[in-house]
């Protein structure tokens, strides 16, 4: 493959965003999240407001913004770090004070909704009406620090909300969808997908075996770790592929994207037939039939980013196809595993039974190679691993249970989050045995 001079992808800074590029939109420190794709024309509904996103191209990864009114309407604009940092500190000794005496009775603010509005349309910003709310309330004063801390919060979030621009990668993709959706990622958790990913011995240059369907996370999160060596081959039991959504999320360049490969149990079993056909043929046949395979597979790459591009293409023009994560695996890789087997083995498939995809995927594992898989349940991981004893068809196995607890770490105030996640599923590991 190296004989074939791909081009590269278009030279680009990382740390920043770019036109087409997937980020995570944090909205308010977590009180909503976003996957957006940054265009010219794409917008973002903040409460009963639509923003442009045009702002934010060209950012870095990791700045703030904040939604301002303006002459045409409400925008988003680059928060200034000195101001965030001054509202950020709180001072600790709050003297005698306390909220004792302190009555909510709706009448301590004097300033109506009417005079808000006014504000609007004269142009105040959020920060300028939330001090205008803090200046007219009677009640300020005398709470603590910690109080009016959360009052002003709370002013800002309805009134000046924040924007955090954060880079799609695992551990953020997994919160994001844990916190919105977890059934769509069959309720795996950060932690439990991490230890995943270290009981299979994901490492460079390995050919992973998955059997993703969680959406495509384990995918990414595998393609990710790998760094474009190696193969991540998602495999499933029938002709249709399981969906891979979440991977177009990454922003993997070409060079990670066409390690991503797809194949059914029916195509591993096809190689092995075309296998021993191909054997009784000559070299010239051989070789002419690897040059077309290669043609398709590994396409040169045009620099373009666009995830979504599902073009036919001439045979003349495959070779500066843009390659796309998911496409099938090529005879060249098929032959490869079949001498080499694969390197590790991760399922993450909670509707299948995971008695018959080890069964079926096992055989494919090279000797002495991890596997681990994941199961919302312990019963079906349990009958797993009871057929495995009994078969002597591994070693090493164990069923981890994930435990993770999230704490709150502040000034003064650090506990124990009051909501958090107490279950995150069964692992069963092991190393696949020679069986003689």
């Amino acid at each position: 493959m190296s004989q074939y001079n791909l081009q590269s992808d278009p030279i680009r800074n990382p740390r920043l965003t770019w036109e087409g590029c997937s980020v995570l939109l944090d909205i308010n420190d977590g009180d909503r999240l976003v996957f957006a794709r940054l265009t010219a024309g794409s917008t973002l509904k903040i409460g009963n407001k639509n923003c442009s996103l045009q702002p934010l191209i060209g950012c870095r990864f990791g700045c703030l913004f904040q939604v301002d009114n303006g002459k045409e309407g409400p925008y988003l604009s680059r928060a200034k770090e000195d101001d965030i940092q001054e509202k950020e500190t709180i001072q600790i000794n709050d003297e005698l004070r306390d909220n004792r005496a302190i009555v909510d009775n709706n009448k301590a603010q004097s300033l109506t909704g009417e005079d808000i509005d006014a504000m609007r349309r004269q142009g105040a910003t959020g920060d300028e009406i939330v001090e205008a709310l803090i200046a007219n309330s009677a009640t300020f004063d005398k709470k603590t620090s910690f109080s009016q801390e959360k009052y002003r919060l709370k002013k800002q979030k309805k009134y000046a909300p924040r924007v955090l621009v954060r880079r799609p990668f695992t551990r953020s993709i997994c919160e994001a969808y844990f916190k919105k959706y977890p059934a769509r990622i069959g309720f795996l958790r950060v932690d439990t997908l991490s230890l995943l990913l270290s009981m299979a011995n994901v490492t460079s240059n390995s050919d992973v075996l998955v059997v993703d369907m969680v959406g495509g996370l384990l995918t990414g999160a595998v393609a990710e770790r790998l760094g474009g060596t190696g193969y991540v081959c998602n495999t499933s039991l029938g002709d249709s592929p399981y969906p891979m959504d979440i991977v177009r999320i990454f922003n993997f360049c070409n060079q990670i994207c066409k390690r991503i490969v797809r194949a059914s149990l029916t195509d591993f079993s096809l190689s092995q037939n075309e296998t021993s056909e191909q054997s009784d043929q000559n070299e010239h046949e051989r070789v002419s039939s690897s040059v077309i395979m290669e043609d398709v597979s590994f396409p040169s790459e045009n620099g373009v980013s666009d995830l979504n591009s599902e073009a036919t293409l001439s045979p003349v023009n495959k070779v500066c196809k843009s390659p796309k994560a998911g496409e099938k695996a090529s005879q060249e890789a098929f032959k490869l595993w079949k001498e080499n087997g694969f390197s590790s083995l991760i399922i993450a498939a909670p509707e299948l039974d995971s008695w018959s995809l080890v069964k079926d995927l096992l055989p494919l594992l090279s000797y002495s190679a991890p596997f681990a898989i994941y199961h919302q349940y312990l019963q079906p991981l349990a009958t797993c691993m009871h057929n495995l004893q009994v078969g002597k068809m591994a070693i090493g196995l164990q069923i981890s249970e994930p435990w993770l607890r999230e704490y709150q770490v502040l000034p003064s105030r650090t506990h124990p989050c009051m909501q958090m996640s107490g279950f995150g599923g069964y692992i069963l590991s092991g190393t696949r045995l020679c069986s003689s």
